[in-house]
């Protein structure tokens, strides 16, 4: 769907749901909530770009999850538009049980049978925080930045998983899913407009897409090797 925007309507909201950019990584273990996680250089450039993107949109706040990921994705925004970053909870990345694991079918958690007892339901998911609520805390957040930037522009920089549940949500799709097939690339923006108190259209952009790897762009197929969701099952 096509953002409706009409900066003379004092009654329309922008907010944009940024997942952040690459993430130095090179053991490949899923960090969840874990602290010490940055952006690559490659990260940062991503940020910079979508920052260039933005900075003739009418943004007046911005905020992030408290992961350094998000911060240091938001910052560049933040400091285009002249504004202090601010921070909210319920932006941060999804409960998961193999956060600090690799994940993988023959190398990794999927090869302890201690770890076949989190895989049992996928509707709920059985690995992590319920999809229900991470629809209840990203809707909160979203409602919030419209409340804060009401008749402007917000940016908020969350995680992949999360991302792509309040989407569903809004779009009233089922929240279990196939992780391969999330429209979530690094440094997108999926963009909700608010008329008053409603939201009447939700977009996806790429301002990013040139710097982004070709196998960690949305549904792109699993590379030689890997198994099906390897590397993206779990958000990011």
């Amino acid at each position: 769907m096509t953002t409706e925007q009409n900066p003379n309507n004092g009654d329309i909201t922008v907010v944009h749901l940024m997942r952040h950019g690459e993430v130095a990584n090179p053991d490949g273990v899923l960090y969840g909530r874990l602290a010490g996680y940055h952006l690559s250089e490659l990260g940062r450039q991503m940020a910079d770009r979508v920052a260039e993107h933005l900075s003739a949109r009418d943004v007046r706040y911005v905020v992030a999850s408290p992961l350094e990921r998000a911060q240091e994705t938001a910052t560049p925004i933040a400091k285009a538009h002249g504004l202090d970053l601010a921070t909210d909870e319920r932006l941060i990345e999804a409960e998961n049980v193999f956060q600090g694991k690799t994940f993988g079918v023959g190398d990794g958690a999927l090869k302890r049978p201690e770890n076949w007892k989190h895989l049992v339901n996928p509707f709920k998911p059985s690995w992590g925080e319920p999809y229900v609520d991470q629809v209840v805390r990203m809707k909160g957040a979203l409602d919030a930045a419209k409340d804060a930037a009401r008749g402007h522009e917000a940016v908020l920089v969350s995680h992949q998983l999360p991302i792509w549940i309040v989407r569903s949500y809004v779009e009233r799709r089922r929240l279990w899913h196939d992780p391969r097939k999330r429209q979530c690339t690094l440094a997108s923006l999926t963009t909700f407009t608010y008329r008053g108190d409603r939201i009447v259209s939700v977009g996806y952009s790429e301002p990013a897409i040139d710097l982004v790897p070709a196998h960690l762009r949305a549904g792109a197929k699993p590379t030689r090797g890997q198994a099906p969701g390897q590397g993206k099952a779990f958000g990011a």
